[in-house]
């Protein structure tokens, strides 16, 4: 059985979408082995972000925004540390909070977060449980 690839976003406000698709295509450039179902993760306080919603429908993956209190019990696990975010979101990483709160408790991130353009982007993965009886 595949994992879930959580694909996680953060921006400034007003990203324009041609930004956050650039930088979900570079990150997932290195990564077209992956197998998993691909859903894109960010904090709720984006949730009126246009670009995110238009970089969502043109990637074809859903578009899922967690609270600050999952993204915030990810912070032990990150790899970035972002002023901007701690000072806008009490988070040191939106990106990567929230590709690791998306992909559950196990995920690993599968390096730092790129930025780019206004937009950030970091990719987790849950792993397979191969243990399970079938």
């Amino acid at each position: 059985m595949a994992g879930m690839i959580a694909i996680g976003l953060g921006c400034r406000k007003a990203c324009a979408s041609e930004a956050i698709v650039d930088i979900v295509r570079r990150a997932l450039a290195d990564r077209q082995d992956l197998e998993g179902v691909r859903r894109l993760f960010s904090v709720v306080d984006k949730c009126d972000e246009p670009g995110l919603s238009a970089a969502a429908r043109e990637l074809g993956f859903d578009l899922v925004f967690l609270s600050r209190q999952a993204l915030a019990a990810t912070m032990p696990r990150l790899l970035t540390r972002s002023a901007a975010a701690q000072s806008r979101f009490g988070l040191a990483s939106v990106a990567e909070a929230a590709a690791l709160a998306g992909a559950g408790p196990d995920a690993k991130l599968l390096g730092p977060r790129l930025a780019a353009h206004g937009a950030t982007c970091a990719i987790a993965l849950a792993p397979t449980n191969t243990d399970r009886p079938a």
